[in-house]
């Protein structure tokens, strides 16, 4: 049951966000909107999985952290519905953010409810929900417009983007059965503050790693098929190439996670040499993207071992929810900078070499932060090493 539910949690996680952009014109029309609006609804993600992610050990302390995955997921599903009926755009946002609520929420705890139940299988559980994340994904951003097709008329994109309330439906069934641990989680601690873990090298190291591979996928998925189109590819072909980048992480997350603890670091430097051949290989000869979109795709397995490490490098459920959370909420702040710099640096300077000057940082920093953080060394060893300090 709790296989299932990490299952089909996972399938659910990204399709409010993927299923929007596969359907912008369909929306703009629909809502009566304009670009600069529909640009707003997808910076949207980034910004709810900081925002709201980081209230998500304090909400999981008082209902507990099963009992709120399914409230979680029951607003997701909400959200996704019934914003496919709305005909505002105040509207829209609003319900766009309470289906992006589950999906930050399910973002922290996930990690944590590993953590808990499978002490001993961190990295085969992590890639199970994980490579459902990157299969929810990416149809959710494929079958959006075909589900779409099936009902008549000009909104027919509404049918595309609500049906996937039935998955975060059905996600909420299995975790039905296992309320009953939020007793035995709420007889101690269950919480650690975000000020103990500013004090911690490791949950820096943590938290910087999954902000600069997450730096980097925003900018691929906001940027590349624009790239890709300004280089003679076109827009058909450009979003096949885009879509195999995203197709890529299904095997990436599969893999990633199970890799022996031993061998986190080699992993690092293999994924980040993927990423740097692949801009290398952008810059130089775009017409070779799809090789490079293969290569990118690789790299991008640091994203699934950023949330093995959060589970390795705590030793209990509750710090692993508040490292969790420190490590989203401070990364998808930073990934979401990543694609407004890019832009800003293309459009001030008329050429693509200064912005991959930004993924070239990213990488480097990814690498290094990767490295450090997959030293054999949890936070909580940091903190007890600082509190005898302290107290002398």
């Amino acid at each position: 049951m709790l296989i299932a539910a990490l299952l089909l949690t996972g399938l659910s996680m990204r399709t409010a966000v993927t299923s929007v952009g596969a359907v912008l014109d369909g929306l703009e029309r629909g809502l009566h909107t304009n670009s600069g609006v529909a640009g707003l609804i997808t910076t949207l993600p980034p910004i709810c999985f900081a925002a709201l992610g980081a209230l998500a050990p304090r909400m999981a302390s008082r209902a507990g952290p099963h009992r709120l995955l399914v409230l979680a997921l029951t607003a997701m599903t909400i959200g996704l519905l019934a914003r496919a009926f709305v005909g505002s755009v105040a509207g829209f946002v609003a319900l766009s953010v309470l289906s992006l609520m589950g999906s930050a929420v399910a973002n922290v705890l996930m990690p944590t409810l590993v953590k808990w139940h499978f002490p001993d299988r961190i990295g085969q559980m992590t890639a199970l929900y994980t490579t459902a994340m990157a299969i929810g994904g990416t149809m959710a951003a494929g079958l959006s417009v075909p589900i779409g097709l099936l009902a008549s008329g000009e909104d027919s994109w509404r049918a595309g983007i609500g049906s996937w309330a039935l998955l975060s439906a059905a996600a909420v069934l299995p975790w039905l059965s296992t309320l009953r641990h939020d007793t035995r989680f709420a007889a101690g601690p269950t919480r650690l503050p975000a000020t103990a873990l500013v004090r911690s090298p490791t949950a820096w190291m943590v938290t910087l790693f999954f902000a600069f591979q997450s730096v980097q996928a925003y900018i691929a998925f906001g940027w590349f098929e624009r790239f890709l189109s300004a280089h003679a590819i076109s827009a058909s072909t450009a979003g096949w190439m885009v879509a195999l980048l995203s197709a890529m992480g299904i095997p990436a997350s599969m893999i990633a996670p199970i890799v022996p603890v031993r061998y986190h670091r080699p992993l690092v430097l293999v994924l980040g040499c993927s990423f740097a051949a692949a801009y290398a290989g952008l810059l130089l000869y775009p017409p070779g993207a799809w090789a490079w979109m293969v290569l990118a795709g690789i790299g991008g397995g640091m994203f699934p071992l950023s949330l093995t490490l959060i589970g390795y490098r705590t030793t209990s459920a509750v710090v692993t929810a508040s490292l969790s959370a420190f490590a989203q909420s401070i990364g998808y702040v930073i990934a979401a900078c990543g694609p407004l710099l890019f832009g800003v640096l293309h459009g001030a300077t008329g050429t693509w070499t200064a912005s991959f000057g930004v993924l070239w940082a990213a990488v480097i920093l990814a690498t290094i932060t990767g490295w450090l953080a997959s030293a054999p060394r949890t936070v909580d060893e940091d903190l007890a090493s600082i509190r005898p300090a302290s107290n002398m």
